[in-house]
């Protein structure tokens, strides 16, 4: 019997690690007719699969995958810390650099935050693809660097010192970093307006 060391849920799957290797699983919604939710599950999966793929090739470090089925992937358990436990202006001219690749490819993470990154060794590598798609628009790159820079806000002291380290590192990888940029200010300033209206 394989042995399970944790197990954790999300709104989309569950995450355990098994004898090593960490196993994602999408979770069945009772809401959807059986037939539509396992052709989604799988379709999701796949996609998943493709984008961390994608992402490692560009650049971006990634666990390794070792094997996709229906709605499961078995993939690298990557041991180390999340950088939301600790993170300095040198790590985020990484992570800056990091995005910058992503970008490039034309992947959107979905779910920037420092959650979502380990720091292993000298490595850092972003991990939970769940909410990842590819697009190459202006506006879905603001809105992934928006959701980070709201991250390092909300959880990172001294967090306009990570914001410009990031911006350092996202100009060295990112041709169109100053468009994205400017369009993450416009993103903001909606935010506000709205938040004045209400």
């Amino acid at each position: 019997m394989k042995k399970v060391t944790f197990k954790t849920s999300g709104a989309e799957a569950t995450i355990e690690l098994r004898d090593g290797v960490i196993v994602k699983s999408r979770v069945p919604k009772r809401y959807r007719v059986k037939e539509i939710d396992g052709r989604l599950r799988r379709e999701r999966t796949k996609i998943e699969t493709k984008l961390i793929a994608e992402a490692r090739k560009s650049g971006v470090p990634t666990p390794i995958i070792y094997d996709v089925m229906n709605c499961e992937i078995r993939m690298e358990y990557i041991d180390g810390a999340q950088l939301k436990q600790g993170l300095d202006a040198g790590l985020s001219e990484r992570v800056g650099e990091l995005v910058g690749r992503l970008h490039t490819t034309g992947i959107v993470h979905g779910d920037l935050t420092t959650s979502n990154m380990i720091l292993s060794g000298e490595r850092i590598y972003l991990i939970d693809f769940g909410l990842a798609y590819f697009d190459q628009s202006t506006e879905a790159r603001g809105v992934d660097v928006h959701v980070l820079f709201q991250t390092f806000e909300s959880t990172h002291e001294g967090h306009e010192t990570l914001i410009k380290a990031f911006v350092k590192g996202y100009r060295k990888t990112f041709g169109g970093a100053d468009d994205v940029l400017q369009r993450v200010k416009e993103i903001e300033s909606r935010g506000r307006y709205r938040t004045e209206r209400l």
